[in-house]
């Protein structure tokens, strides 16, 4: 089908939630919750880290349900996508055969095709690294309703090189599925806001909430979902707790910070020593 004409304004919707017991209540929880986003004007649902399965569920549970980027539930997040008429990104365990599976995201458009695919390339923690495989390849630029996007997984968005190379790429919004837990607070009060505004552009960061027992004890995640604009401040804050959050991007707001922006006052060829340590 054609692809929408670009807009000038562009409607987020961030579902912080806690961790369904099982993929198929967290479908039916997400059909729920896409019908809801886009009753209220959205045009693009967020969701959290592992959206589908759960985050810490140990390596064997990893592997048991980790499918390939086309498989059962990428198909049934498309149904949803076209059945409310709304892009959806989520995560989930991506099947990496021999090896560990990667911690993936996947952007569905309003017609059911995918728009994007990512694997997460920073992993934190044992945790992490005891379930998943890291993803080798830098985000990249995908376009939804003229509006050009990137997406990062959790623990990416805390390295600038990874929001500065999408930004030099274009990025008009970063998308951050994520996981993020007690007591790191400071990343949405404090990280986020510098990410946004050393790049000018908007930052969506999709977090879990609630608990979720592992091996190791039990995580609390720290809600706290977020929509940073390109000046730094945020649009959108949650609490701690289950909330839809709904926040529209503005095009003149992106000019406006592009203005006065530092960017084009980069030298490049002074930072060569960034990627060789």
């Amino acid at each position: 089908m054609p692809s929408p004409m670009p807009t000038d304004s562009l409607t987020l919707a961030l579902w912080q939630t806690a961790y369904a017991a099982s993929t198929a209540e967290a479908l039916q929880r997400l059909d729920a919750v896409a019908m809801q986003a886009r009753a209220q004007g959205a045009d693009l649902l967020v969701t959290p880290e592992m959206a589908l399965t759960g985050y810490a569920i140990g390596p064997e549970r990893a592997a048991a349900l980790a499918e390939a980027r086309d498989g059962p539930l990428a198909q049934a997040v498309a149904a949803i996508a076209q059945r409310h008429g709304i892009a959806i990104v989520y995560g989930y365990p991506e099947l990496n055969p021999g090896a560990k599976p990667f911690n993936a995201a996947q952007a569905i458009g309003p017609d059911g095709a995918s728009l994007a695919h990512y694997r997460k390339t920073h992993l934190f923690g044992e945790l992490d690294r005891a379930q998943f495989s890291a993803g080798d390849a830098a985000s990249t630029v995908f376009v939804c309703r003229g509006w050009r996007l990137g997406l990062l997984i959790c623990f990416d968005v805390e390295f600038p090189e990874t929001v500065r190379l999408l930004a030099l790429q274009g990025t008009e919004a970063v998308l951050v599925p994520t996981a993020n837990m007690v007591p790191f607070d400071s990343v949405q009060r404090v990280l986020l806001p510098a990410r946004a505004l050393e790049n000018s552009l908007f930052l969506a960061y999709a977090n879990a909430c609630g608990h979720e027992a592992h091996a190791g004890g039990e995580l609390v995640y720290n809600g706290l979902s977020c929509v940073l604009g390109p000046d730094g401040p945020a649009l959108g804050l949650s609490g701690a707790h289950e909330e839809l959050l709904v926040v529209t991007l503005d095009r003149s707001a992106l000019q406006h910070s592009r203005a006065s922006s530092q960017l084009p006052g980069r030298r490049g060829g002074l930072y060569g020593p960034l990627a060789s340590h």
